[in-house]
């Protein structure tokens, strides 16, 4: 049923409802006040013929029986429109319109009092009437004709007014209500062609007027929304699933076909000699932790791509900083590595991604950073620079020539004699671009070696809108450009 017929209903079914109720108190006001009209009445009477009455009894009293017979025409001829009995000691008047003599009388009735007797009623009132040496009452009654005249003629005016407005407030209702909805069936033929899945066509809306209206719109223009940002959402998702497969199956290829080849001369060659054997299975040893090491970056390139906002928080890069140069020192003790921090330096971010930059620009520098005699010095640096965090990792390697700088952060970029994954400085690009800050490379200021910058907004600010690094396409489109009042 839609939805004007069913105000129509409702509302033709209350209308009357409340016609009634109305009707109902107005009866009972009215025969209220038409009460209260005769009561008064009925007290003017009985002061006027108090008098007569009196006189009545004092005549009969005295045995005048002449004299009494003068006062009861008085009597009913002061009493006008309504009866009138006086009973006495042993004696009884009455006269005009009244209850039978057999109809039992209340003991006395100081104001008004209904009788009913043969499907009559009466309005009943009484006076005492005393004298020397006699007493009696005077009861003056008139007929109870509310119910049967005006009363019933409200009645039937109310019922007709009832059956009247019944029809006419429904059609009223569905009237007002079918011109009101307009505009939301309007609303509803623009939204029943809208397929988010076959079309990209959004809702146009333009306000109506009707708040109801107008806010349904709306909601449905965000119900939209989120559903295209969660299909850009799941498409990513799904992309970034797509290239994982396919860079991994493409850099295991060599590993994995060096470790077979490596496995069939072990099973070729049972007598293998000692010195060849142990340089087959020092080969797998390798390449297994070649593959180790490229399924973890992955990984870790993966869950870049797909962290959420709700990840972020304050993050003190101090606190981070020193717990890698930490580890950076345990796995590599000979190595020389020196930490220079401002305390308390915070930025708006993913604290695992900062510690996976930080992990990752030291080990780049104790892994390509060693000088001729193979030590490694590493030299790291935390400043704050205005409203941004200065990262800054100096080694003393050969350093980055300039003609590869702009390559190193790509996937899989890797030196002739690089044993890793070539994914260790696009983690760290890719970690920067995450907090909206940027990475490059130089020269180191003390002579040889490579300084590695790196710097993010103290304020952070929402996700980029492009996260795919692990496809490879941000990556190359990435820009290294630094603030004009940064480092």
């Amino acid at each position: 049923m839609r939805l004007s017929a069913r105000i129509g209903l409702a509302v033709g079914c209350t209308v009357p409802l409340l016609v009634l109720a109305s009707g109902w108190l107005l009866l009972n006001l009215v025969g209220r006040d038409l009460h209260r009209a005769e009561d008064d009445h009925l007290r003017r009477r009985a002061a006027a013929v108090a008098p007569d009455a009196r006189a009545l009894l004092r005549a009969t009293h005295n045995n005048r029986s002449k004299a009494a017979d003068t006062r009861e025409r008085q009597l009913f001829t002061a009493a006008l429109d309504v009866g009138v009995r006086v009973v006495g000691p042993g004696v009884t008047f009455s006269g005009g319109p009244q209850p039978a003599a057999a109809v039992a009388l209340p003991a006395q009735a100081g104001v008004p009092v209904t009788v009913r007797a043969g499907g009559r009623s009466w309005r009943a009132l009484s006076r005492p009437v005393q004298g020397p040496g006699f007493s009696g009452t005077l009861w003056v009654f008139s007929p109870d004709t509310v119910d049967r005249a005006q009363l019933r003629l409200v009645r039937r005016r109310v019922i007709f007014t009832a059956l009247l407005a019944a029809p006419l407030s429904g059609l009223l209702a569905w009237g007002l209500v079918t011109g009101a909805s307009a505009p939301l069936r309007r609303l509803t033929r623009r939204t029943a062609g809208l397929d988010p899945r076959t079309s990209s066509a959004r809702l146009e809306h333009e306000r109506t007027g009707v708040s109801e209206v107008d806010e349904l719109a709306a909601t449905v223009r965000t119900v939209l929304a989120r559903y295209d940002e969660q299909a850009a959402r799941t498409a990513e998702a799904l992309d970034t699933a797509r290239s994982f497969s396919a860079a991994a199956a493409h850099e295991l290829r060599t590993p994995l076909m060096s470790m077979g080849t490596n496995l069939d001369i072990l099973a070729d060659h049972p007598r293998l000699p000692e010195p060849d054997r142990t340089e087959v299975l020092a080969d797998l040893r390798h390449e297994h932790a070649r593959l180790l090491g490229l399924l973890v970056m992955l990984r870790e390139l993966g869950r870049g791509d797909l962290v959420e906002a709700e990840a972020l928080g304050t993050v003190d890069v101090s606190d981070v900083a020193d717990a890698a140069v930490a580890e950076a020192r345990r796995r590599a003790p000979d190595a020389r590595i020196t930490l220079d921090a401002a305390p308390g330096l915070t930025v708006h971010g993913w604290e695992p991604g900062l510690r996976l930059l930080l992990d990752n620009l030291l080990g780049n520098a104790l892994a390509h950073g060693r000088d001729a005699q193979g030590r490694a010095s590493v030299a790291v640096g935390l400043r704050g620079a205005g409203d941004q965090v200065l990262i800054i990792v100096d080694d003393r390697g050969p350093g980055v020539p300039p003609d590869a700088r702009g390559r190193i952060f790509e996937r899989f970029q890797r030196g002739a004699d690089s044993a890793g994954s070539g994914l260790g400085l696009t983690l760290v690009a890719q970690q920067a671009a995450l907090h909206r800050g940027g990475v490059r490379v130089t020269d180191s200021p003390d002579g040889g070696g490579a300084r590695f910058e790196v710097w993010l907004p103290s304020g952070g600010g929402a996700l980029p809108g492009r996260r795919d690094w692990l496809i490879g396409t941000a990556g190359a489109n990435r820009s290294q450009s630094f603030p004009k009042d940064g480092p």
